[in-house]
């Protein structure tokens, strides 16, 4: 049954299509979600073509993972675990010019942190060279595939257009012993680089440009990271993809859009190939985010010329680079989710997957007391050398979270944005004569103004109200505004690194610029005499806090105990979700 007539899993000549065996029980729950792929191995399982599921992620290593990959792994891991099934980690190793052993590293890193596992199974391309080098010979005797001596621009040439057909290569009749024996030359190294390609003997006339005798070897000789100098001869993904697929017993080969046109090579090479089993690949749509570049050219071209500090800054769309910045795992699962698993492209706007990170900040973040743009108060009313401890809540959506003790004393670190000589209307933060609350501790008013020479306000002298303790007062009075507030005897200096988008347009390089013309030059700002509650000493890496009123913070690696930096996760403000709520974000 020909594999193009539609989803049959119909056993052909010459190929051992394995039908995995009886439907499974184990299927979502209602409740659970769904899309056209969900619904595709639901249908599956129920008439019986498989037993278990089976999926990949199969990431080149050739760069850092990013958030794209992530809508990839969660769909391809979610879909295995939802249905009782394993997915496979598989790494496309089969271009060693650009894969490198750090990458396979940040890899299985960067999907162990997002929450996934592939337990026994991990595999690599590599793995399968040897098979696939028996199968290209298959290719070659049973005359479906031919040495050819043009070079990659002449082929391109020949391959022709979407408009107009391509050319036979004058070697494309050579015969199946000619090409077998160069071939066999080829892995013995005796050619160099460039000289020969391995194609297919499809159809040079096709619609689909892939099907027009695509390249399945060519000789590269470099070192590989895992075979060494094993091989002068390499797999192109088209050729390697399907049939580790095969070998792996892949059921669903799930993929990015850009393969669906790859999709009848991969059918064609399963269908003339004495593979152990038939997958089938479908394809979604790839996520696309406003002032997001997700080309990993381009991701290393910022790397290499020096426009961020690695694929880890966290101004970088990357797994890494989102984690050193404070994105928890469970925010960018839930955002993958959110965003759902379509067939047709879409830009997501970048508050939507804000809006998922800060909903999970928002309930499990534990709060802090930090000051970024300190301007000192002293209450002049209060004992010189008293210190008190003032109970505060670590996350008041949260009750389990429990309480911590700051210290409090007579001179303290406030924002200076939370004070006004001569406040405008609907400022109630505090200003000369004005009284506030400090959060968890005392009512406050504002007596003097002190100011240096150049007229700056450096230094507000207060007095407190001591029946307040708390944060409450006796009469019920209650001020309109509460500050957050640090002890200036205890405040831990800090740096602080607050990030916006990395790129200024929400869609970098759109009409014909350069994308690196919307590299945002304000998109790190560093704060370099900031304060901090004694608490955030010991707060690990990886750890995300809330500074209470400025937003979501955590430790930088390059935090030390006795030089603190943080990076900026997100501001508290949720425009996104404020857009959705006016209607402006219908079906998001």
């Amino acid at each position: 049954m020909p594999r193009s007539s539609g989803r049959s899993l119909g056993t052909r000549p010459g190929v051992s299509c394995a039908i995995l065996g009886s439907v499974s029980t184990q299927t979502p729950s209602s409740s659970k979600r769904t899309d056209f792929i969900r619904e595709i191995v639901a249908t599956d399982l129920r008439e019986g073509r498989y037993q278990t599921v089976v999926t990949r992620f199969p990431p080149e290593p050739n760069g850092y993972l990013h958030i794209g990959h992530a809508k990839s792994i969660c769909l391809n891991f979610g879909i295995a675990e939802e249905f009782g099934g394993r997915c496979h980690l598989r790494f496309d190793d089969t271009n060693p010019v650009k894969e490198e052993q750090e990458y396979i590293d940040a890899i299985e890193a960067d999907v162990r942190w997002l929450g996934f596992d592939w337990g026994e199974y991990l595999y690599f391309a590599s793995d399968y060279f040897g098979q696939l080098y028996e199968w290209a010979c298959h290719l070659v005797r049973s005359g479906k595939a031919y040495v050819d001596d043009l070079t990659a621009d002449e082929i391109r040439e020949h391959r022709g257009t979407l408009t107009e057909p391509g050319r036979e290569s004058p070697w494309r009749s050579r015969s199946a012993e000619d090409s077998l024996d160069l071939l066999e030359r080829m892995r013995a190294g005796e050619f160099r680089d460039g000289t020969r390609v391995l194609r297919a003997r499809i159809d040079m006339n096709s619609g689909n440009i892939n099907m027009r005798d695509p390249v399945l070897y060519r000789i590269l000789h470099a070192r590989h990271p895992r075979t060494g100098d094993d091989w002068c001869i390499y797999p192109t993904y088209d050729f390697a993809h399907g049939q580790s697929d095969a070998i792996e017993n892949i059921t669903h080969s799930i993929c990015t859009l850009e393969f669906q046109d790859h999709r009848p090579l991969y059918d064609w090479l399963i269908d003339n190939l004495p593979v152990p089993s038939c997958p089938h690949q479908y394809e979604f749509a790839r996520l696309n985010l406003t002032h997001t570049v997700l080309s990993k050219r381009v991701l290393l071209r910022l790397v290499n010329e020096g426009s961020v500090r690695g694929w880890d800054d966290p101004r970088m769309p990357t797994l890494s680079g989102l984690r050193r910045r404070g994105f928890p795992a469970e925010g960018i699962r839930d955002f993958a989710t959110l965003v759902g698993v379509a067939k047709s492209e879409s830009v997501v706007e970048v508050e939507m997957l804000e809006h998922a990170v800060r909903d999970v900040l928002n309930r499990k973040a534990l709060r802090r007391f930090a000051v970024l743009n300190p301007l000192k108060v002293v209450i002049e009313n209060y004992p010189e050398d008293e210190v008190e401890e003032m109970e505060t809540a670590n996350n008041p959506e949260d009750p389990s979270a429990g309480t911590r003790l700051v210290p409090f004393t007579r001179e303290l670190w406030i924002e200076a944005d939370d004070f006004m000589e001569e406040p405008v209307p609907k400022f109630f933060r505090l200003a000369p004569g004005r009284e506030v609350r400090l959060r968890s501790a005392y009512f406050v008013t504002c007596r003097e103004v002190v100011k240096d020479a150049d007229g700056t306000v450096v230094e507000l002298r207060c007095t407190y109200d001591p029946d307040t303790r708390g944060g409450s007062a006796p009469d019920g009075r209650r001020p309109k505004a509460t500050l957050h507030w640090v002890s200036a005897a205890h405040a831990l200096p800090a740096q602080v690194r607050l990030y916006d988008h990395l790129f200024r347009s929400p869609y970098p390089g759109s009409d014909g610029r350069d994308v690196f013309e919307d590299l945002n030059p304000e998109s790190e700002t560093v704060l370099s005499r900031c304060f901090a509650e004694p608490s955030l000493a010991d707060l690990p890496v990886g750890e995300t806090v809330q500074f209470e009123r400025l937003g979501y913070f955590c430790p930088d690696p390059d935090s030390a105990p006795a030089a603190l930096v943080f990076n900026r996760t997100l501001t508290l403000r949720d425009t996104w979700a404020k857009l959705q709520a006016q209607g402006r974000h219908e079906g998001a």
